[in-house]
């Protein structure tokens, strides 16, 4: 896409702190980041969502995740990782073009990430065991 920021930064013609960079993939640290070592998975094909994401570039991107969470946890000495994946507005995503977010964590970074549990009643279990099984 021609007006996608990170279509533009995923193929270099914005410059990024990148930290890895593939013929699929650049990975690059998030300018707003929640810790140390934020940073985002970008493919260089444009996907708005994960709805439209390719399976086999979501495999990639899965499988690079791994990669590197294990690099940066080794490298960063963190303590813990999210990788986190918002689709649509009303998720949390701001930016769409397909992204994974990578977040280091390190004991009290007051990092705020979650939800309040709540409870899975019979009558809401029954009704989405019913419309996923159709």
């Amino acid at each position: 896409m021609n007006d996608c920021i990170f279509c533009k930064i995923a193929n270099g013609e914005i410059p990024a702190a990148t930290i890895y960079e593939d013929d699929e993939f650049r990975v690059i640290l998030d300018l707003g980041p929640a810790s140390k070592g934020h940073a985002l998975i970008l493919p260089k094909e444009h996907a708005a969502n994960i709805y439209e994401l390719p399976d086999e570039l979501a495999a990639k991107a899965m499988i690079l995740a791994k990669k590197m969470a294990t690099k940066m946890t080794e490298k960063l000495g963190c303590d813990g990782f999210n990788i986190v994946q918002n689709n649509g507005e009303v998720a949390g995503q701001t930016v769409f073009h397909f992204h994974m977010h990578l977040i280091p964590r390190y004991a009290d970074d007051g990092v705020k990430l979650g939800w309040v549990p709540g409870t899975l009643t019979d009558e809401v279990k029954e009704e989405v065991l019913e419309k996923l099984h159709e």
